[in-house]
């Protein structure tokens, strides 16, 4: 079975939880940006967390699915339409084979994440599904979708939805499609204009000025126009480092705060590369990440001081609260 792309969208990729275990060898993790939406769309179709879904950037693509399909669409709210009418997020949707789907331009949040039961099925590059541009591997061809693209599902696909529909409870039928009367929470839209991101003091906070200190903690940042998957740089006071000494490379990771010698901040994100020597004055608390990846250029945030503990027990909260509603969806599907 396969979906055609008549429409490629602004940035759609494939992606999965990322390739892990080779940055020591220079291989970026890559996955998705949002890795709660990520998860919780597959869920509701029934698949694997690390199943692969496309991941739709502020404005999404228009495909066409060659058979029946199950699919569900999380993170940022889009407006997306099934043959005009309007598809509903967060929730699993049975499409009718010839089905075409629209996620047109996003109306809150930046990307948001496709997943049809059985998964994207495109090769795997050491032992991941994702899309790495810069490298060209991974996901389609290593590149965003084009108009006219193929892209494999899972053979069974149509077998496979009409069967986990056929579980689920509380369905309806709208005049294009079937859907649920239930939903999962949206958790990863930003709340207001402004969002905090709690972060630790890093490796190299000491080294900077007791001006630089107070003001990464009390500014307003503000997400840049060059910002992308590998990084966002921040808008904001510029910071100083008392010393002007060179710094070894030394890794990196999902949420490290760099501080280059020009004041700028840069967020290291999803495809952050591997090693790095710009001076680390914080790392973003791995609970928020996925929270900061739906923030569009332009959108403002405040830096909330934790310790590594209150990291840690936040990551456990959001772990525990995302296996919550995971637990919640395979009852609803009978188990």
């Amino acid at each position: 079975m396969t979906l055609r792309v008549l429409r490629p969208g602004l940035y759609t990729t494939v992606q999965d939880l990322g390739r892990y275990g080779l940055q020591h060898l220079g291989v970026v993790p890559c996955g998705a940006m949002d890795a709660v939406a990520h998860r919780l769309a597959n869920a509701l179709v029934g698949n694997e967390p690390g199943a692969a879904t496309l991941e739709c950037t502020v404005i999404g693509p228009e495909l066409q699915f060659e058979q029946a399909a199950l699919v569900a669409l999380c993170g940022a709210a889009f407006e997306a339409t099934l043959e005009g009418e309007a598809m509903p997020q967060n929730r699993p949707v049975l499409l009718p084979a010839g089905a075409r789907l629209r996620v047109g331009r996003t109306l809150r949040g930046v990307r948001g994440y496709l997943a049809v039961a059985g998964g994207i099925c495109v090769p795997a590059v050491l032992g991941s599904r994702s899309t790495y541009v810069p490298a060209t591997y991974g996901g389609l061809e290593g590149r965003a979708l084009r108009v006219g693209d193929v892209i494999a599902l899972a053979a069974a696909a149509p077998a496979l939805a009409a069967a986990r529909f056929a579980r689920l409870r509380n369905a309806r039928t709208a005049a294009r499609f079937r859907s649920t009367g239930w939903h999962v929470e949206a958790m990863t839209l930003p709340s207001g204009a402004t969002i905090a991101v709690r972060a630790m003091e890093g490796r190299h906070y000491a080294e900077f000025d007791a001006g630089s200190k107070r003001a990464f903690f009390d500014a307003t940042w503000r997400i840049s126009q060059d910002s992308n998957r590998m990084g966002f740089r921040l808008l904001g006071p510029a910071l100083v480092r008392r010393s002007s000494g060179e710094l070894l490379s030394e890794p990196t990771c999902l949420g490290t705060v760099q501080a280059p010698a020009d004041g700028s901040v840069i967020v290291l994100m999803a495809d952050h590369q591997t090693t790095g020597g710009y001076p680390k004055i914080a790392e973003v608390a791995g609970a928020d990440v996925a929270l900061l990846s739906q923030l569009a250029p332009g959108g403002g945030l405040r830096f909330a001081r934790c310790s590594a503990g209150e990291a840690r027990d936040a990551l456990r909260g959001l772990h525990a609260k995302i296996e919550s509603i995971i637990r919640g969806i395979e009852l609803q599907y009978g188990g």
